[in-house]
């Protein structure tokens, strides 16, 4: 009897792939990359009992931006970058900055549509509709951020300067910052005047889900945005800088809330902002100075 023939070409590949098993791992970023994930989900959680846990979910996500950014930063101070960190910090980003802001803000629409049903029940499963498709989106956009993250992510440290497409952790802090500005600010002024509290807090309410297409589309952008850390905090920075800082804990002190609406909003539209005043108006305005010169030269 012949013996059968032994395919070499896919047993040498076979062998391949069990050398590139797993060997090593770097512990502390690891760990502190799965804190980030165990965040993201006991905010989910939270958010899930009652109306009062909202603005404390919120804040466990914040918890969540401080461990992703230390997981990265220890792994590149011990220079121990590897493609499992990578892969280990976009799967608990997923959680945290994905899943995590998208059903929060779900969960808040549903305690607000609660008392609307009853009156408009087809408005009401319409717009019930309209929160989940923007949900959904945002998750997915949030997923196609982080995978092309991945792809075209460099472990060198000068590649971290900035990044192209808004971040899912500062997307998912403009919708945790607006919820927890509408949890903990706004009620200040029903005891002021509840005829402008009731006005912006069902407008902050129902424009959640608008925003977040719209950071999800900022996600998946190809509009660079930097890195604060590096750009601004880092080494020896001008005068100005300082300034920037003392206003920003003057702000803080001021209204931790409003600060935190204001600072993750404006870095997600000043992204836009700039790429809007480069790509369109800095051409237009190009075009027409030439158009004036030629004309006074005629």
């Amino acid at each position: 009897m012949p013996r059968p023939k032994i395919n070499h070409t896919k047993e040498n590949l076979l062998r391949r792939v069990r050398k590139q098993r797993l060997k090593y791992v770097t512990i502390l970023p690891s760990l502190v990359t799965i804190l980030n994930g165990v965040f993201g989900f006991a905010a989910i959680a939270l958010a899930g009992t009652n109306e009062a846990a909202i603005a404390k979910a919120c804040y466990l996500i914040l918890l969540a931006m401080v461990a992703d950014m230390l997981d990265g930063r220890l792994a590149r101070m011990s220079h121990n970058t590897s493609s499992f960190g990578g892969q280990l910090d976009s799967l608990c980003d997923i959680i945290s900055f994905g899943v995590a802001p998208a059903f929060i803000m779900l969960r808040i629409l549903e305690f607000k549509l609660a008392a609307f049903t009853p009156l408009y029940p087809v408005l009401a499963s319409f717009l019930q509709r309209f929160f989940w498709l923007a949900a959904a989106a945002y998750i997915i956009c949030a997923a196609i951020r982080l995978a092309r993250f991945n792809v075209e992510n460099e472990e060198d440290e000068s590649a971290h300067m900035s990044f192209v497409g808004l971040p899912t952790p500062a997307a998912a802090g403009v919708i945790a910052s607006l919820i927890i500005f509408h949890q903990e600010a706004l009620p200040e002024f029903a005891t002021r005047n509840t005829l402008f509290y009731n006005a912006c807090e069902s407008t902050l309410v129902y424009a959640l889900p608008l925003i977040s297409l719209m950071v999800a589309v900022l996600m998946v952008s190809r509009i660079r945005y930097p890195h604060v850390l590096n750009q601004y905090v880092r080494g020896k920075k001008p005068f100005e800088h300082f300034i920037k800082v003392l206003l920003f804990l003057g702000l803080v002190i001021w209204s931790r809330q409003a600060a935190l609406a204001i600072i993750f909003c404006g870095f997600a539209l000043s992204g836009f902002a700039k790429w809007f005043y480069l790509k369109v108006l800095k051409p237009r305005l190009a075009v027409r100075r030439c158009l004036d010169s030629t004309r006074t030269t005629a």
